[in-house]
């Protein structure tokens, strides 16, 4: 078996994976990886072994500031220190496609770490789609405040997920009064765009604008 069920905190079922989920969910990071190297389309292997590194680093250092939150919800989702901006630098950087996989290898990442899966279903959805959907950043890699744009996109990419997941796994948890889809749709706005907010005050200061700027001109170097 690749999962089993455990109580957590809440006392409610949740799905873990066991070693073989574990085992066979990190083979497919690094199949994931590998597809975003190739996705990314740069002439140069030098160059695309580079883009494979700064995706793994981006993946990993979004994985640590995960887990610093700042807080919690019961029900799911979290506000981080700056996580959602980093999982969105890679599309930024190369693209489009190497930014999804980057944020779909991300979400597998986050299964193994720190899942939260009540429904087999809502894997596919809160893990894959809404963490992948961080790669729509590569919509606007070329573009004039470019990664602004694009991490706005990638973070309400994910947040229709939420959403979707809301409505569609969490109809429980709906507050006294409230549709589902309306609570879902205020419970996910509530942590995901208040780091939305704080990470777009963060872009617009200057020193983190430069910083920013150097790292991608690094990213990009062959």
């Amino acid at each position: 078996m690749f999962y089993e069920t455990v109580t957590n905190e809440w006392g409610e079922l949740t799905y873990v994976p066991t070693v073989p989920g574990n085992i066979l969910l990190a083979g497919l990071i690094l199949i994931l990886l590998l597809a975003a190297m190739l996705l990314a389309g740069r002439k140069s292997r030098r160059l695309s072994v580079r883009q494979l590194a700064f995706c793994a680093v981006a993946i990993a250092l979004g994985t640590v500031l995960s887990h610093l939150k700042l807080f919690r919800f019961p029900s799911g989702g979290s506000i981080t220190v700056f996580s959602m901006l980093v999982v969105c630098l890679p599309g930024y950087w190369f693209g489009l496609g190497a930014g999804l996989m980057t944020g779909i290898a991300y979400g597998v990442l986050q299964i193994l770490i720190d899942p939260y899966i009540l429904f087999p279903a809502q894997l596919i959805v809160d893990y894959l789609l809404a963490f992948g959907a961080l790669g729509l950043s590569g919509l606007f890699t070329n573009s004039r405040h470019g990664l602004v744009k694009g991490y706005l996109a990638g973070v309400s990419g994910r947040y229709l997920f939420a959403v979707l997941s809301g409505w569609l796994f969490f109809s429980t948890y709906a507050w006294e009064g409230w549709s589902v889809l309306s609570y879902s749709l205020v419970y996910n706005g509530i942590y995901i765009y208040a780091e939305a907010l704080a990470t777009i005050l963060l872009l617009s200061l200057p020193p983190v604008k430069s910083a920013l700027a150097r790292v991608k001109k690094t990213a990009l170097t062959p």
